[in-house]
């Protein structure tokens, strides 16, 4: 089954992959966290999707990061590239350690 909107990384950077079965065998094994830093109970959490979030409206969204626990519970913020990922963990991680939580 061909597929337009699944990717693997290779390294830190994603590459399309067409065939379902082959991306769901890479996902089961696959390491997909960009970064996780945990404060107490707040996690702050990127992650490579492996699936476009953009919903074929341009580049493709694979990256996403997260805030668990405390004031920012729930914020989300997603990217385009391994490196946008990284500089979005780092911000996400400032705004919980600028709030205590």
């Amino acid at each position: 089954m061909r597929t337009e909107d699944k990717y693997i990384l290779k390294g830190k950077k994603f590459v399309p992959e067409y065939d379902l079965i082959k991306w769901a065998t890479w996902f089961e094994t696959a390491e997909c966290h960009v970064a996780d830093d945990t404060f107490g109970k707040i996690r702050v959490s990127t992650i490579f999707l492996g699936l476009d979030h953009n919903f074929g409206g341009g580049k493709p969204i694979l990256f996403e990061t997260m805030i668990f626990g405390g004031k920012h519970d729930q914020y989300q913020e997603r990217y385009h590239t391994w490196e946008e990922a990284e500089k979005g963990h780092k911000k996400a991680v400032k705004l919980v350690e600028a709030t205590n939580g």
